[in-house]
């Protein structure tokens, strides 16, 4: 799409970075399982109350988790569509789940700085 950016179709069955994508499919089950015991923790914590970055970024979280579980127990694998790439260079496929995480998991440490220099 542009000299930098990129549209594509991977299927990942591992986790993050393709961790674990080459197993013998107990993956799947392992990440699920994984994923919804996060769910109800991040339940649990929404629940507990919060500043609004901090329910924000658990939010993030907690949308991307169901998101990827949707994906893994709709399809087996997470679906991938954006690729970054500069030159030679190429950051692996992601999708908005994971960016959903990455951005939720940035405020909440950010969040957590923030409360510390307060006190």
């Amino acid at each position: 799409m542009t000299s930098f950016f990129s549209l594509v179709l991977a299927f990942n069955a591992g986790a993050a970075f393709s961790f674990l994508r080459d197993a013998a499919g107990w993956q799947r089950y392992f990440f699920s399982t994984v994923a919804v015991i996060a769910a109800m923790f991040i339940v649990w914590l929404l629940r507990r109350g919060g500043n609004r970055v901090y329910l924000a970024s658990l939010g993030l979280i907690l949308g991307g988790a169901i998101g990827n579980l949707w994906d893994r127990v709709r399809l087996g694998h997470v679906v991938d569509f954006l690729l970054f790439h500069w030159n030679d260079w190429y950051y692996p496929a992601f999708n908005v789940a994971d960016s959903a995480i990455t951005v939720g998991a940035a405020l909440l440490i950010i969040d957590s700085l923030r409360q510390r220099r307060n006190a």
